[in-house]
């Protein structure tokens, strides 16, 4: 296995895995400086550190970085299982653990004059934007010619044609509260780092009173940010793809939206 084709071809297509690497050893153990593995998301590997039960420990670690998104240095004694240590070889080994997660994307949902400002300014922030609008006219390249990928689908058909994923955040600038009551809950059982929708306070209290009627938990409706965006006062598509996109940024750095002079 060439693991760097391997994660190349990972990246390409949007997926996460995590990088263990033997990165020192002493004494005897099953595999050298230099070993590697790979684990995905779904517990899935590829290549091997060792084997056993320090294999099994890197991989439980791997896969709560692959959440946490943190590197981790991991240390096992294998000597003496009696006090807990992973084998009996008689060495020890550190493993580093990186967690190597696709570029950030951005779904929108909607290819109105929002829509398209949102799609330039993402670009332009380093992320990966996806489009679909059901109307197919407006769901081109030459019309909205930042969008990396299209999706001329109706919404609820959306999680049949992409992986939407924990690096995922989601837009809808939607042009009526009526699409929005059709095709959002289809996304809701989504990992999606966010979902925002455009419009008014009232827009969404009578879309989120409507999906509620029609059997949507409210714990799902909960994760749903309306109106979307940080507070700007933005009238044109462009200052309101500013405060949309200034609000994904806050979230996904861990900031507070405060002004930095006093």
């Amino acid at each position: 296995m060439n693991i760097y084709s391997r994660l190349a071809e990972l990246q390409a297509r949007g997926e996460s895995a995590a990088v263990c690497t033997v990165t020192q050893t002493s004494g005897s153990v099953p595999r050298r400086a230099g070993s590697k593995m790979l684990v995905f998301p779904d517990g899935r590997i590829e290549g091997s550190v060792g084997g056993g039960e320090m294999e099994a420990r890197v991989i439980a670690e791997a896969l709560v970085a692959l959440k946490d998104g943190q590197p981790r240095l991991l240390e096992y004694s294998l000597s003496d299982p009696a006090r807990g240590d992973p084998g009996i070889c008689g060495g020890t080994m550190e493993v580093f653990v990186e967690p190597v997660q696709p570029q950030q994307t951005l779904l929108i949902i909607g290819a109105g004059h929002v829509g398209r400002a949102v799609a330039q300014l993402a670009e332009i922030l380093g992320y990966r934007v996806l489009l679909s609008d059901d109307r197919p006219e407006m769901c081109t390249p030459e019309a909205v010619p930042h969008a990396k990928a299209f999706y001329p689908v109706p919404m609820k058909e959306l999680p049949d044609n992409l992986d939407i994923n924990a690096q995922t955040y989601i837009v809808l600038t939607t042009r009526n509260a009526e699409i929005d009551i059709k095709g959002l809950p289809a996304l809701l059982d989504s990992p999606a780092a966010y979902v925002g929708v455009i419009g008014s306070k009232r827009r969404w209290a009578e879309a989120r009173k409507q999906m509620e009627k029609a059997g949507v938990a409210k714990k799902k409706l909960d994760k749903v940010t309306s109106p979307m965006g940080l507070e700007l006062n933005a009238e044109t598509p462009e200052e309101i793809a500013l405060s949309i996109m200034s609000e994904i940024v806050m979230i996904r750095r861990g900031g507070d939206g405060k002004k930095m002079s006093k």
